[in-house]
């Protein structure tokens, strides 16, 4: 289950710091993805009132706007937690039971991969390799590196999260 997109006070105020952010870009050319960067950095993530915001600003179509924001896998569509989880899934990594590691998490938080906690705490990703197979299986939760995991320490890790 995706988390319901708070339209509140704050949610508002965001959109007018949107409004601000664009004003200095309006008319300009080849600024998309700078303009849903910043967008993206105010708000946290790329809804569909933000990307008709943009593509007006810019005097772009709606399609083009969504079609960049598809394209690259640093926008989101969707709200993302406050603590972003990456378990690798690289070859070293799933021959020694990343797939394990993630159930785990998924059993833990109760989310699927692409998900996010309806708290908004957690945003659960897959990814291939990062570069630690020495570590392997290896989580990333935002910048710390948990290597060596078996499913039984995911509980004790999370609690550091909470």
């Amino acid at each position: 289950m995706q988390p319901a997109i708070k339209r509140d006070a704050e949610f508002e105020e965001k959109l007018k710091k949107v409004d601000e952010m664009l004003k200095k870009y309006e008319g300009q050319k080849g600024v998309l993805l700078q303009v849903l960067q910043e967008a993206q950095r105010i708000v946290g993530y790329l809804p569909i009132e933000v990307q008709k915001k943009v593509a007006e600003a810019l005097d772009v179509t709606l399609s083009e706007v969504y079609s960049t924001v598809t394209f690259y896998s640093f926008f989101n569509l969707k709200p993302r937690g406050k603590y972003q989880i990456r378990v690798c899934l690289g070859t070293a990594c799933y021959v020694k039971g990343a797939d394990k590691v993630l159930g785990r998490i998924e059993q833990e938080l109760k989310i699927k991969v692409g998900d996010t906690t309806e708290d908004l705490k957690f945003s659960l990703d897959a990814c291939r390799c990062v570069g630690a197979c020495g570590l392997a299986p290896v989580v990333i939760i935002n910048d710390d590196v948990y290597g060596r995991l078996t499913p039984d320490r995911v509980p004790e890790i999370l609690k550091n999260y909470e």
